[in-house]
């Protein structure tokens, strides 16, 4: 199960309490449950399903806090591990007190280590946890038996030499069959025979024909470059051959030739065959959607640098936004590695990329496989993996290598940077790097980037370069963006960008009560210079503050009112602005918006106040009828029940916003005594997690049917869940079944569009920082992200309580048209939470359910699978995204992702000055929302003016079962293992 938003604290108690058993006390279902939380941990994402089982049988779960040293070098090792959280250090000593050792790695999320077990040899290094880490740890004679049994199936890798492949895997073979059948069948025109040139080509396609027949045969094509790759993966393979033995597909007037048509007495396909045919395209198609990418990457990275074309930079460009090693990088930086990147590919494990001792001349990056770390001495002393790079140091220290670099498994592939590249992109990043100095200290440091030449509506020519923003004070990042404000842009210019990056972001580094007093010390006027020039330079300085003060007074909105040192400043800046209009005339065109902001924001709050005061358990839904959602705001009220450890509950009215310091303290009024309270949550499975003192939003982030429990410490271990948390006991398929799957996803896609639509983009900002970090709420957010989870435990719950095997399969074939018509309203939230909902473990291991759905459905499904393919980044879905417009309902946790990704991979902060490049990459994802929101959402007329609110009510209530051990047993037992 995905989890949209909680952490693993709160998501993992069950699988970890499952893990605590012993083996041979673990159930069935406990196994399901370890399995559905260990598939998705990068390490054993590639590990056989039955290899996953017998680790799930045998592995322990350990947790250690920062600081702990897991074993030393020279240790015998009786344990190896598996990071699932947190970090490692990697430390290597040259003498035996280990006071002089050094640290030469990290050990990240999904890496693994302590082979030497299996040979008995004493430990290479010694590893010390970085921070709290969770580990998953396997025991010596049980890691030898994993080892020594043949469980993984054999692997076809892509080929990707420098030479076609003489012998293609059979899969890719059977594609390349299906697509010549399918075109001698659809289109037999394409494969003849052809001239060019006074010489004649047999039995031949044209590339640019290939591409336009690939784009009109299935869905899951989006592009012309996308079906490039798709293409190359049949060249790569030998499959498809250009007729001059070229390794590059390309779209254009070119001539291809399919393997089968290399002979001279190749069979035209029979009718048996062109049905098998028409029958696995679309799953063929899939298959090379998937692979397509890779290929095309490979065929870039293999021209040479010159030979690259703007189209090619930019696809390169893309992939490395989500290679983890390059995450820190600059754009800049990023876009110089795009043109010099090498593809290189090793087959065979144990063969050294180089030696300990060489001297430096490349730097890699890990794209598939994995590599051992040697140092003379002492063995391997870690493993590094897909997304990690190594050989950097040697290129910057001019140094010799400080270890060996050995193939850990066959079919091995890297970016490589040579050091003559690796070194000019930094002689050019420094040298277009501007750094302005007080008191010999950076305080604004710019980089000259191109601009590209574009004539303006004058005719004149722009600039071909200018300097963006990367590291300052957050004051002389201010000042530079006001002197360079483009006052003739509109506010809705694309040229604005960069100042909206800035107001969006200052919440990180520039609170608003220290923008304000900045914004009013921009303000004033000059005391120099003569009367003209001090009216000249005030009138052009004023106008930009207040443009910026009118953009930045449009993204708060309303969050203005939550804010008094905001709504002193806007009436103080109105004022001030008012005064100086009969001096300046030019002043008075801003004006009347600046009079209409503040008015707007100054006056609501005088208005009624309709607080929210309903449980959180129905926040949303029972009371509204047809009225449009309101965004909930911190300051808003919520009637809230906190449980006793006796289960007898009190009801607290406080803020959304509440500090659990200001719950207890509600609480305590209410108990009549708070002395040594804690704030609990408890989920439905009975994982509790205690609430610190400054956290904030503590009633939204609750997992579906979790509860707030308040008790003396000391009474912690005694809490249980209440009986209600259980969810239904009953399913409702008797109610649903009646309503038309179309007007159900319509219903949901009204609703959520409400959910998303109330979301401020800064509550993104202030979920990814931390929200006790602004003292502010992020409610809207919290709840869309839950309805998410909603979604995919209603669908569980649904399926685990039909035992009627052939209306199982009927709710399946629901499901999947549901699904299949949100995608048809870009409702991609709910999309996916469909699609994650039945492919969890409860569901995909009712086997006896799937083998009854129909073919057309099963062809569906994994359609609709493929778009959850999470590798390079989910880029199965990111394809589907960028075809469409908007209103879009994007699937949040991915966002949440980007934006996680980002900040934990770069420095807030670099030698005390703000990374505005960082902030710069989170507020491009967070664009996203506004792009997805830019036209709003009308539902379908035809649709609407039915009565639907019985289907209206019944998706905005859905009762369900959010306790994967009780939906894994029912599973069980409608459908027990198989001996």
């Amino acid at each position: 199960m995905v989890a949209a938003h909680t952490s693993h604290s709160s998501s993992s108690g069950e699988w970890i309490a499952c893990l605590d058993k012993r083996p041979l006390e673990r159930s069935s279902e406990d196994v399901d449950i370890i399995f559905t939380r260990l598939k998705e941990v990068k390490a054993f994402e590639k590990f056989h399903p039955n290899l996953l089982q017998q680790i799930c049988l045998c592995g322990y779960y350990e947790n250690l806090e920062k600081g702990i040293t897991l074993f030393r070098q020279g240790d015998i090792g009786t344990n190896w591990y598996a990071v699932l959280t947190g970090s490692l250090d990697v430390k290597v000593s040259d003498t035996s007190n280990h006071q002089d050792a050094v640290t030469i790695c990290t050990l990240g999320i999904g890496t693994a280590f302590g082979e030497s077990i299996l040979d008995n040899t004493p430990r290479h290094a010694t590893i010390v946890t970085r921070e709290y880490s969770e580990l998953l740890r396997i025991e010596q004679k049980d890691f030898k038996a994993l080892w020594e049994t043949p469980l993984i199936e054999p692997h076809i890798p892509h080929r990707p030499t420098k030479t076609i492949t003489q012998v293609p895997s059979e899969k890719i073979l059977r594609a390349g069959k299906i697509l010549r059948n399918t075109i001698l069948s659809r289109a037999p025109h394409m494969i003849r025979d052809r001239k060019y040139h006074l010489k004649t080509y047999r039995q031949c396609c044209v590339g640019t024909e290939l591409v336009d027949w690939m784009m009109q045969q299935s869905p899951c094509v989006h592009s012309r470059t996308q079906a490039v790759g798709m293409w190359q993966v049949l060249l790569e393979e030998g499959v498809l051959n250009h007729v001059d033995q070229e390794h590059h597909f390309q779209d254009k007037y070119l001539f291809y030739r399919f393997l089968d048509d290399e002979r001279e007495d190749a069979s035209l396909p029979t009718e048996e065959e062109k049905k098998e045919c028409d029958e696995e395209l679309q799953d063929t198609m899939l298959l090379l959607s998937q692979i397509g990418p890779d290929a095309h990457m490979r065929m870039i990275l293999r021209k040479p640098p010159g030979q690259r074309t703007i189209d090619d930079l930019e696809f390169v460009y893309e992939e490395l936004l989500h290679i983890k090693a390059l995450s820190h990088l600059s754009t800049t930086v990023k876009r110089e590695l795009a043109g010099v990147l090498i593809f290189e590919s090793h087959p065979k494990a144990g063969t050294v990329l180089f030696n300990q001792g060489e001297e430096g001349t490349s730097w890699y990056i890990i794209l598939k496989g994995s590599v051992n770390v040697v140092i003379y001495g002492k063995g391997v002393v870690c493993t590094l993996h897909e997304g990690d790079d190594f050989g950097k140091l040697a290129l910057v220290n001019d140094a010799p290598r400080a270890a060996s670099i050995v193939l850990r498994e066959d079919n091995c592939h890297f970016l490589r940077v040579d050091k003559e590249d690796f070194n000019r992109i930094l002689r050019d990043v420094e040298a277009n790097t501007v750094r302005l100095k007080e008191h010999d200290q950076d305080v604004l440091v710019l980089e000259k980037i191109p601009a590209g030449n574009r004539v303006s509506n004058q005719g004149n020519s722009q600039p071909q370069h200018k300097y963006i923003v990367m590291s300052g004070t957050p004051e002389k990042i201010l000042e530079h963006f006001l002197e360079t404000m483009r006052l003739e842009a509109t506010l809705n210019e694309a040229t604005d960008s960069v100042l909206n990056d800035f107001i969006m972001m200052h919440c990180v580094f520039m609170p608003n009560s220290q923008l304000c007093p900045a914004l009013m010390a921009q303000y004033p006027f000059p005391s120099q210079g003569t009367e003209q020039e001090k009216m000249d330079y005030a009138l052009n300085n004023k106008r930009r503050v207040i443009r910026l003060v009118l953009q930045w007074a449009a993204l708060y909105g309303d969050l203005l009112q939550e804010d008094e040192a905001a709504m002193a400043f806007l009436e103080e800046f109105y004022v001030s602005v008012s005064d100086d209009t009969r001096m300046i005339a030019a002043l008075k065109e801003q004006l009347p918006e600046l009079e209409k902001i503040v008015k707007q924001v100054s006056e609501e709050p005088k208005a009624p106040q309709k607080k929210h005061k309903v449980l959180l358990q129905l926040f949303n839904t029972s009371d509204d009828r047809a009225q449009k959602r309101q965004p909930i705001r911190g300051s808003d009220e919520v009637l809230f029940k906190v449980y006793c450890i006796d289960q007898t509950y009190t009801t607290i009215r406080v803020p959304v916003s509440s500090s659990v310091k200001e719950v207890i303290s509600a609480v305590a009024d209410k108990l009549g005594s708070g002395e040594g309270l804690i704030i609990v949550k408890m989920s439905s499975g009975g994982e509790k997690v205690v609430l610190k003192p400054h956290d904030v939003s503590v009633f939204t982030t609750l997992s579906v049917n979790g509860r707030l429990f308040a008790c003396p410490r000391d009474q912690f271990d005694s809490l249980a869940p209440l009986p209600e948390q259980e969810g239904p006991s009953a399913g409702t398929v008797g109610t649903f079944e009646l309503m038309s799957s179309k007007d159900l996803a319509h219903q949901m896609t009204i609703y959520d569009w409400e959910l998303f639509n109330c979301v401020h983009e800064l509550e993104l900002i202030y979920h990814t920082f931390g929200r006790h970090n602004f003292k502010k709420t992020t409610a809207n957010l919290d709840l869309f992200l839950r309805r998410f989870n909603e979604i995919q435990f209603w669908v569980v719950t649904e399926i685990c309580l039909c035992s009627q095997l052939s209306k199982r399969v009927q709710l399946l074939k629901k499901y999947i048209k549901i699904a299949a018509h949100c995608k048809e309203y870009k409702n991609l939230n709910s999309f996916f939470a469909i699609i994650m909902g039945l492919s969890n473990v409860a569901v995909s291991r009712l086997s006896l359910t799937w083998e009854k759905l129909p073919s057309k459905f099963k062809k569906i499904y994994a359609e609709f699978e493929s778009l959850m393919d999470p590798s390079r980044n989910h880029r199965a879905y990111r394809l589907t995204v960028a075809k469409l417009d908007p209103p879009i309902i994007p699937f949040m946790p991915l966002l949440i992702k980007d934006m996680t990704f980002t900040h934990e991979g770069n420095k807030t902060f670099t030698d005390n000055l703000v990374n505005f490049e960082k902030m710069r990459m989170i507020a491009n994802t967070v664009r996203t929302v506004k792009f997805c929101r830019s036209q709003s959402f009308n539902p379908d007329a035809a649709l609407t003016n039915k009565n639907h609110q019985d289907v209206r009510s019944y998706v905005r209530q859905l009762n369900v079962i959010d306790n994967q051990r009780t939906l894994s047993q029912m599973s069980h037992r409608l459908e027990p293992r198989r001996a």
